[in-house]
């Protein structure tokens, strides 16, 4: 199963190719997207994404996880998500969201089982949808 490719980036606004739904923050997946709402987790600017934000996608078979930092670079990602993260094999990458989200549809187009975990901004759309493709 590949990557889906996110196919447009705006603030405040991300779809992803095969998804009629469009996002505001998402997370990425081999075969899959959703919403990602931070209130799931009580995820704020900082402290910022923990590991609870990112398992989800790690369960999924990735091989490499591209973290953006929203469109201001707001979002911290602390020292020990990374840990978390790298103790499960995979590689990860933070960087700007449009960066993020550049070098995530470059990996998804060579081929490579990457997720990721894409803000825009804090406030995030209500509804969890999920789109298989």
């Amino acid at each position: 199963m590949s990557s889906p490719e996110i196919a447009s980036l705006s603030w405040g606004h991300m779809k992803v190719k095969g998804c009629s739904s469009s996002y505001k923050d998402c997370k990425v997946w081999p075969g899959g997207s959703r919403a990602w709402d931070w209130r799931e987790t009580g995820t704020n600017h900082s402290p910022g994404v923990q590991p609870a934000d990112l398992e989800e996608v790690l369960k999924k078979g990735i091989d490499l996880l591209v973290i953006g930092r929203g469109m201001n670079e707001a979002l911290q990602v602390p020292s020990s998500t990374l840990d978390f993260v790298m103790q499960k094999g995979v590689d990860v990458r933070v960087l700007q969201t449009e960066k993020a989200v550049a070098e995530y549809n470059k990996l998804a187009g060579q081929g490579a089982k990457v997720g990721g975990g894409l803000p825009l901004h804090l406030l995030t759309s209500p509804s969890a949808f999920c789109c298989t493709n």
